[in-house]
């Protein structure tokens, strides 16, 4: 759910050194058609494949070998976090947490998913989200947003037909609003809800619990004001959470996490750089940002990120959880990953996921849709959905 990419103005551009450095060429040389091969020379390629691959699996086991030799034994002092440090997660501890609270169903996790229509004459949103446990569903909640462009009641005809088409021409350009329903709302909605409405001890989420979407409110006050309630909520008086991102884009944590054995867990340092960071880079209007700072400063010191590996067929996972409760945590996430060693993911998280998908399903969605427009007598709905 999070946006993978920049905020405004952070865009970069590969320079000439950049591009020499990662390809090991010049991009003239790339550019130059001469430099280019044949046809198909089959072997030829198949023997530089094995070679590059090779020498890029021998200097990454160097690094693998440098991380855990240099910066692993290093990680407290860097950080002046003492929690911090590699952790080898005991098997008989790992077996009582998923028997005393996995199996139990005193841990519960959740999940989301956004369908959404689009055509000329109406968008509508679903968002969907579970809450599960290994005990069964706890609760599924949905909401539908409803967009029209032509609402307004008047009789100049010609002026509703001018304000919907620059509405639509603006919004084939960024359309804000729909992002802020399937990202955003979507985002506070599930954590909102896992936090409202699961009465377990110990919630599962996905992704980061300080989301950038969470972060920014869509530069929205209303939804930032009700994000930041829910966060402080969450870290200063549940405290009892661990979140999952379902994927590790981020290079510099992969490296790191690729270091650690099976069953090791790692404690890197708090949420409050990488937050702050983020939130003084977001454009916000007015003091929006400021107090989304203040929140950083407060409370993302209490939230630990760090990383596990469930198997050695698996990558590494980030995770994030509470300074009091960040071992169980770490043991909690890596119980319920090692049940499915081909993923080394928590698997409570996927069921969440299934359940979600399997009741608000968007081929359900958008077949009751598709079914209103046929009512209507629409022949051309121009349809575009997910």
């Amino acid at each position: 759910m999070e946006d993978g990419n920049p905020p405004d103005g952070e865009r970069g551009f590969i320079g000439d050194e950049d591009y020499r450095k990662s390809l090991g060429e010049d991009l003239s040389t790339t550019l130059d058609l001469r430099t280019w091969e044949k046809g198909w020379e089959v072997e030829r390629l198949i023997s530089r494949i094995r070679t590059q691959v090779s020498s890029a699996e021998t200097a990454e086991a160097h690094i693998r070998a440098t991380i855990r030799q240099e910066v692993f034994p290093d990680l407290k002092r860097q950080t002046r976090i003492p929690e911090a440090g590699v952790y080898e997660a005991s098997p008989d501890r790992l077996k009582t947490i998923f028997e005393s609270r996995l199996f139990t169903g005193r841990v519960e996790a959740v999940s989301s998913i956004a369908a959404f229509h689009d055509s000329l004459a109406l968008g509508i949103t679903q968002i969907a989200v579970a809450i599960v446990g290994y005990g069964g569903v706890s609760g599924t909640f949905s909401q539908r947003l409803y967009r029209k462009d032509v609402s307004a009641r008047t009789p100049d005809t010609m002026k509703v037909v001018q304000d919907c088409l620059k509405r639509r021409h603006e919004r084939g350009m960024r359309d804000d609003l729909s992002m802020l329903m399937r990202r955003y709302i979507r985002a506070y909605a599930e954590r909102a809800l896992l936090l409202d409405r699961s009465q377990a001890e110990w919630l599962i989420g996905p992704g980061n619990p300080c989301s950038r979407e969470m972060l920014s409110g869509a530069n929205y006050r209303p939804l930032l004001s009700a994000s930041l309630d829910v966060m402080k909520r969450l870290i200063r008086h549940h405290k009892k959470f661990v979140f999952v991102p379902r994927e590790l884009d981020e290079e510099g944590y992969l490296t790191i996490g690729s270091a650690l054995k099976p069953g090791e867990y790692a404690i890197l340092h708090t949420l409050e750089e990488d937050s702050s960071y983020f939130v003084r880079r977001w454009h916000y209007d007015g003091r929006m940002g400021e107090e989304a700072l203040a929140f950083v400063k407060e409370y993302c010191p209490e939230v630990f990120i760090g990383l596990f590996r469930a198997s050695e067929q698996t990558p590494p996972r980030l995770f994030y959880a509470h300074r009091e409760h960040v071992h169980i945590a770490a043991h909690l996430a890596l119980a319920d990953s090692i049940v499915r060693p081909d993923r080394g993911f928590p698997m409570l998280l996927d069921v969440a996921d299934a359940s979600c998908r399997g009741v608000f399903g968007s081929e359900t969605f958008l077949g009751l849709v598709n079914d209103a427009y046929t009512r209507a007598g629409s022949k051309h709905h121009l349809l575009g959905g997910r």
